[in-house]
């Protein structure tokens, strides 16, 4: 072993204690950095030189220390973990916002809601009944169906609002999806060549995984790592990123609740973008949700239903009674509530009703025209089985059913996922604790080896200066 050698692993010891304690401080100051991953200095012991010789018998303690890598502290298992959890949180989560909004929309139930506005419109015909020649009842009667129309054409509208703005939203989310490929290929190009130059990417690892799991959210993504430190970023069974290439996804479909109810064999859709087109059918995440609401058979679409079901309801219930009451002016046969015949138009947005109080068929023929008895038949409809009001207390019973089941299954699916980031959270964020003591313990090491430095130059120092002059 050579006298000088101690110098060489002191000096080795030197700079793997700093550069550990450097690997320290990038934890410390990136402590409440979103994503980050702490490291840590990977040390390996230098071993003695040998001479290769038949009669070598090196007995060196050996040539310092080294740092062999910077290990980043994630765990895959966790990680994709919490991608499956966030999937499915971020498909509940956007499945109970919708159910909210359409809720909030009906406003049932409230005083100015359909249910009220309809026992009001009822009232108006036993008011019309018990004073048949009322001019006044009659026309508040008019007033009240012309609000209670506008009410539901209104509804109507909000749930086309409503459908307009999801197609929107998912739009925005399939640009974000695909903008975030591309960052992942990207990231995954950069990572490649850091490493087969043996540096360190950890700082780039840390963002692609934030951006994987931010896909998760969004498409219920999956990532599979390869050896050559790329990602695939599988998306329903396909390579959404493919080492440094990604794949578009397109949205396709009506751009309108009017196009879908004109053509729902063609709904909204998802495909990848390739030549010809793919189709893609989500398992998980928030553009999922926005497709299945979006959907022919989705939650707004039964909401427009059941409008248009309320509508068709209102008009023959009533119209069938209403006909066969005989009108101030003698007429039979009156239809009370008018519908257009543009059938391209749904049945909430084609109702009308008669504007002269004189048409008000409130009386039977045989009983003379200021008989109420037809209007006291009319306002009875509010306890028919299969009414309006039958069909509309349904549809806001089922609602409010579906909004409670969504929101819970949210809270549920949030927890998992709550659950799935603490636990991936203990693993790689930084404890402030833990690095304090590292960092004390770095900086004890480095003190030992500038001490044993400070030896071997007292020791080369009594060698080489004052051997051989003692005495003269």
């Amino acid at each position: 072993m050579s006298t000088f050698s101690g110098l060489s692993g002191a000096l080795s010891s030197l700079i793997a204690q700093r550069q550990a304690l450097e690997v320290s401080g990038q934890n410390v100051a990136n402590a409440k950095t979103a994503g980050y991953t702490r490291q840590r200095a990977d040390m390996t012991s230098v071993q003695a030189l040998t001479t290769p010789s038949m009669f070598s018998a090196a007995n060196g303690a050996g040539n310092g220390v080294r740092v062999s890598g910077i290990t980043r502290m994630g765990d895959v298992f966790l990680d994709a973990r919490l991608r499956t959890e966030t999937s499915a949180a971020s498909f509940q989560a956007a499945q109970a916002k919708s159910l909210d909004r359409l809720e909030t929309l009906v406003t049932e139930p409230s005083d100015t809601g359909i249910t009220a506005q309809l026992q009001t419109f009822w009232s108006g015909w036993q008011d019309v009944g018990n004073d048949p020649d009322d001019p006044a009842a009659r026309q508040t009667l008019i007033g009240n169906a012309k609000a209670l129309i506008s009410q539901i054409a209104s509804g109507y509208r909000g749930v086309e609002t409503q459908w307009a703005q999801a197609r929107t939203e998912a739009q925005s989310i399939v640009t974000q999806v695909n903008t975030t490929a591309t960052a992942v290929a990207d990231l995954n190009e950069q990572i490649r060549a850091i490493q087969v130059s043996g540096g360190s990417a950890n700082e780039l690892v840390d963002q692609r995984s934030l951006l994987v799991t931010q896909l998760s959210s969004l498409v219920g993504a999956s990532a599979r790592e390869r050896e050559d430190g790329t990602i695939d970023v599988m998306v329903a069974g396909n390579a959404l990123v493919r080492g440094v290439k990604a794949t578009a996804v397109q949205l396709s479909g009506p751009s309108s609740m009017a196009e879908l109810v004109a053509t729902p064999s063609v709904p909204v859709s998802l495909s990848w973008g390739t030549t010809p087109p793919t189709p893609l059918s989500l398992q998980g995440g928030t553009l999922a949700s926005h497709i299945s609401v979006l959907s022919p058979t989705g939650s707004l679409m039964s909401a427009a239903d059941s409008f248009n079901d309320l509508a068709t309801s209102l008009e023959t219930s009533v119209n069938a009674v209403h006909q066969t009451g005989t009108t101030l002016t003698g007429a039979t046969g009156v239809d009370f509530f008018v519908v257009n015949p543009d059938a391209s138009l749904p049945k909430a947005l084609r109702l009308s009703t008669i504007s002269d109080p004189a048409q008000v068929a409130a009386a039977d023929g045989t009983k003379g025209t200021l008989d109420g008895s037809i209007a006291d038949k009319v306002s009875q409809i509010v306890s028919k089985a299969g009414g309006p009001d039958s069909v509309w207390r349904s549809f806001v019973v089922d609602l409010g059913v579906q909004t409670q089941a969504a929101t819970q299954r949210a809270k549920v699916t949030e927890v998992a996922r709550a659950t799935a980031e603490n636990l991936q959270l203990s693993q790689a964020s930084v404890d402030l604790d833990e690095e304090s003591v590292n960092m004390l313990a770095y900086q004890r090491a480095y003190e030992g080896a500038a001490r044993v430095l400070t030896a071997i130059d007292e020791m080369l120092d009594v060698l080489i200066n004052r051997t051989g002059v003692v005495g003269r």
